[in-house]
């Protein structure tokens, strides 16, 4: 791919800002829960088949798929966007804010949407010089970790074959203008776990004559706090938290059972597991030891996500292309979760951050937030980079 087409599409890019700006304001004001995304995937599709592109709708349930092929035989590169919104009542005055009483667009994912709409249009004009296939894949239920599997399972990285997959995420840890790769795990493996404890039932006054589930529940939260501390190495990240703890009826009621949950995170596959066989010994053990029952579950959300080395470097060096060296540098690895971890377990890629914050002008709530909100001249940093990051992969 020359560089000339490069910069034609990158410029084209630039001339349709407004567009950009236009279509994801009126994506953040109707967010969509996920698996309930229809208004979005209407648009998406009726945009796509005005392009030329041939455009699937209703994969794994409500997600879209739209593939470009280009002029001649080459590679298939995958570009992912997630669709779904967050059940948060938003505290906004702006113009485009939610219309959908307690749903938000609180992660970037109207942006997302906005941004590989017009990268798809943009290239499907220039599809003359553009080799190969570009499937653009519209993703639900990001935020429960749950459309990403589906899509794979539904064929999504067949008929083309998937080469290579590359998506961005609009991140508010970054200033607007940046752009942030790095190769290896940069998103956390997610589980969720529940422990239920179980005890004997009594008098408030008579604890002799029960088994206390509640007081069995403290000694379990605060042991949970060494199992990072004092079982997994300092030089691997994990996180163990607690989020709910849920028993008793009355002040003067021993309560015979307590609900336990929370979250681990890792980006080691083997810390994963130790931390799960210890809190399994530890909840157990403890419980026994108090006279009471422990029964443990976890549920794997989705494994870390993992970028290829080599596509990262190939999406830096668009970056630097399109904003300087200066304004490229290496993501912190996050905690956070994402299911785009699924597509990159099967073929190489690169899940890239794009600066949105920007705090003088308000707009450096964290993602979430139910004041959260972007600075919306990131919407064409991202478009462009992503644009050239996909005519460099066909290419490479």
């Amino acid at each position: 791919m020359s560089e000339a087409i490069e910069s034609a599409v990158v410029q084209e890019l630039k001339h349709k800002t407004e567009d950009l700006i236009a279509l994801r304001r009126d994506l953040h004001a109707h967010p969509e829960l996920g698996y309930q995304e229809h208004r979005t995937a209407a648009l998406i599709a009726e945009r796509l088949r005005a392009a030329g592109l041939e455009v699937t709708e209703g994969v794994a349930g409500t997600g879209v798929v739209a593939l470009l092929r280009g002029s001649a035989r080459g590679k298939t590169v995958l570009v992912r966007a997630d669709m779904d919104a967050l059940p948060i009542v938003e505290e906004s005055t702006q113009s485009y804010r939610s219309q959908n009483q307690g749903v938000m667009h609180a992660c970037g994912h109207d942006g997302h949407v906005a941004i590989a709409i017009l990268v798809a249009e943009t290239l499907a004009a220039a599809r003359a010089h553009v080799r190969g296939n570009v499937k653009f894949v519209f993703q639900p239920a990001e935020e429960s970790i749950g459309g990403a599997e589906p899509m794979i399972q539904s064929g999504v990285l067949e008929n083309p074959h998937v080469d290579l997959a590359v998506a961005l995420h609009l991140w508010n840890e970054l200033p607007v203008g940046t752009v942030g790769v790095r190769a290896g795990p940069i998103f956390a493996g997610a589980d969720a776990f529940t422990i239920t404890l179980t005890g004997r039932g009594g008098h408030g006054a008579m604890p002799h004559q029960a088994v206390d589930a509640i007081a069995i529940a403290g000694q379990v939260l605060v042991s949970i706090q060494t199992l990072v501390s004092r079982e997994v190495s300092p030089f691997q990240p994990a996180v163990v938290t607690v989020g709910t703890i849920q028993g008793g009826t009355a002040f003067n009621i021993i309560a015979p059972i307590v609900q336990m949950q929370g979250t681990i995170r890792t980006f080691d596959q083997s810390v994963r597991d130790q931390l799960v066989e210890r809190l399994t010994i530890l909840t157990s053990g403890i419980a026994a030891g108090m006279r009471g029952q422990s029964e443990l579950s976890v549920t794997m959300s989705c494994p870390a996500v993992v970028n290829d080395a080599d596509v990262c470097e190939i999406i830096r060096q668009a970056a630097i292309a399109t904003i300087g060296p200066e304004n490229v540098g290496d993501m912190h690895p996050s905690t956070g979760a994402d299911d785009m971890s699924y597509f990159l377990q099967h073929v190489p890629g690169c899940y890239f951050v794009v600066g949105s914050a920007n705090p003088e002008r308000g707009l450096g709530k964290p993602h979430h937030h139910p004041q959260f909100d972007i600075d919306e001249s990131a919407l064409w940093v991202g478009a462009a980079v992503l644009a050239r990051s996909t005519l460099r992969l066909l290419s490479g």
